[in-house]
């Protein structure tokens, strides 16, 4: 008997691997195996730090637009349509720069003006001069430059970690992203309710953790990251993106489903408190919890990603877009806010298996001097048609009620899935037709009438002995 190894179970007659190749194999293996490069291990840990700032901040803005608009769903949805709308403009513009400069640079500039927009939300509230305008204004600043952040942040990491390690750096990453989610809301919760409702504190906090992850940009060992070699400034070079995508028909499926399951399914920045402020009349604890809650299903799927070391296959993503899309639906019909709570975690835990698997296999599926246009363009589809849909989905939940603005956008992921489900099930059978279908039979006979000498044989043999020369068999 063959014995397994690290990489994957050895089939009968395959040697086993030597002592340093196993080795090397299992470094490349396990839960945190991307935790042993130094330079993901520094970013990961203020990522941490950051990303737990940026969820307070989160919850602060979207409490305090409620506070200034009388618990506007609308005024809700166009907040979250201002901070992702620029995505739409500006996330090319991101990867064409991570594309052409060092984006460890960029990052460090990106992640600077971040904290000084924070900082002035907090000053602005702390001095009571606040109004509903600044925050939208704020918010637009942040999306525009969240919007070239975020294609360089994520074609950073396969600069610190290589290929080998970026399926599970990406699981690694969503893990530090949920359990951020995890902490931040609970946190923001509390600050505010103990400031009596005064959402400052969590803006100012957000703003200081910014300095933990440009010191860990800072503190990087230059010599251990492997940059992709740098694209020439010239003309085209988004074109160039766009075509190198639509030439994929792979990455098409990726994208697209991106689009439905951003634009539609991952909009709890508006339906969580409408739920909790709307259907339940609780308050910013409350609505903490239920984040909380969200993120524990969202944490659990990304250790679970983490294990996948191979880019995850088509029907993967489709089965993944299917099941969040009918978990979303039935949290919606939940009548109790404690039965609601329960509900999110499968729903914040199918949510995030399929948000890494499709980042997984768009990274692993592109070239690296392409990288950061394509995961431009990913981050376009992801979260550029939350603009679209967020105003729709509050709209919507102050005119039928807070739990059908889950139940429309899992109805459109759970149908959209089916789609895709259908069409590579269709594309499977044209292939399978095309390389395994049955040769043509037809009954000849070679020999004189009343010889029984008659068999089987294809049509392209037939041909070939009729053909004009060809020797007539007796």
């Amino acid at each position: 008997m063959t014995a397994g190894v690290s990489t994957g179970e050895a089939s009968a007659g395959t040697p086993a691997l030597p002592p340093a190749a196993r080795k090397d194999a299992n470094r490349r293996s396990g839960m945190f195996a991307a935790l042993r490069v130094r330079n993901f291990r520094l970013y990961a840990s203020a990522n941490l730090v950051s990303l737990t700032g940026t969820w307070m901040q989160r919850i602060g803005q979207d409490w305090l637009v409620l506070q200034l608009s009388h618990d506007s769903g609308v005024a809700l949805g166009v907040i979250n349509a201002l901070q992702f709308g620029p995505t739409l403009v500006l996330s090319m513009l991101g990867g064409v720069l991570g594309d052409r400069y060092p984006k460890r640079r960029v990052l460090q500039v990106t992640q600077a003006l971040m904290g000084v927009l924070a900082l002035l939300l907090g000053l602005l509230v702390a001095t009571g001069g606040v109004q509903l305008w600044h925050v939208f204004l704020l918010a637009g600043g942040l999306g525009a430059v969240s919007a070239i952040d975020t294609p360089v942040r994520q074609a950073f990491v396969s600069e610190m970690v290589g290929p080998d390690l970026l399926g599970n750096a990406v699981g690694l990453n969503s893990t530090i992203f949920n359990g951020a989610r995890l902490v931040g809301p609970s946190l923001a919760g509390l600050l505010i309710g103990g400031a009596g409702g005064n959402t400052a504190p969590a803006f100012f906090v957000n703003a200081a953790s910014f300095v933990f992850t440009i010191a860990a940009l800072l503190g990087m060992r230059a010599d251990d990251l492997r940059p992709s070699p740098p694209v020439a400034h010239a003309r085209g070079q988004l074109r160039a993106g766009v075509a190198y995508v639509w030439g994929r028909p792979d990455l098409r499926l990726a994208l697209l489903l991106a689009f439905v399951v951003g634009t539609f399914g991952f909009n709890y920045g508006v339906t969580i408190p409408l739920m909790a402020r709307q259907q339940f009349g609780l308050g910013a604890e409350a609505y903490g919890l239920l984040s909380t809650a969200f993120a524990v299903g969202s944490l659990s799927g990304a250790l679970l990603s983490t294990r996948r070391s191979r880019r995850p296959l088509q029907r993967f993503l489709v089965v993944a877009a299917i099941a969040f899309g009918a978990i979303s639906i039935v949290a919606g019909l939940m009548p109790t806010y404690a039965s609601f709570a329960v509900l999110l975690i499968p729903t914040g835990a199918a949510a995030l298996i399929f948000s890494v698997a499709n980042n997984s296999f768009v990274q692993l599926g592109a070239d690296p001097q392409m990288r950061g246009r394509v995961m431009a363009l990913y981050f376009m589809c992801f979260v550029g048609g939350t603009p679209l849909a967020t105003p729709l989905v509050g709209w919507i939940s102050d005119r039928f009620g807070a739990p059908w603005g889950l139940i429309s956008g899992g109805a459109v992921v759970l149908v959209a899935g089916l789609a895709a489900a259908a069409w590579l099930a269709r594309g499977r059978r044209v292939r399978l037709e095309a390389h395994v279908a049955p040769p043509r039979l037809e009954l000849h006979v070679s020999a004189p009438v009343g010889v029984p000498s008659a068999r089987l044989r294809t049509a392209e043999e037939v041909a070939a002995e009729q053909a004009p020369g060809a020797q007539v068999g007796g």
